[in-house]
């Protein structure tokens, strides 16, 4: 994947979000959902990525490739 968005994985996986989850819309879920699947990639690409150049290759599971596509665009 590129390294820019290998790069806002591993900040999603590092940033702290204090306090709980209050009332949220379809979309408001859709989103946190989608983040917490890129802060996860991120942990993945922190423990076993490599760089290749202005890429970043980790092995990722299918569901987990699909979320980096949608990150992507």
């Amino acid at each position: 994947m590129p390294r820019s968005l290998a790069e806002s994985a591993v900040a999603a996986w590092n940033r702290e979000e204090p306090g709980g989850i209050g009332e949220e819309s379809r979309e408001e879920y859709e989103l946190r959902d989608d983040a917490a699947e890129l802060a996860l990639i991120g942990l993945a690409i922190g423990e076993r990525g490599m760089r290749d150049g202005e890429d970043v290759v980790v092995d990722l599971d299918v569901v987990q490739v699909a979320t980096a596509l949608r990150a992507a665009r």
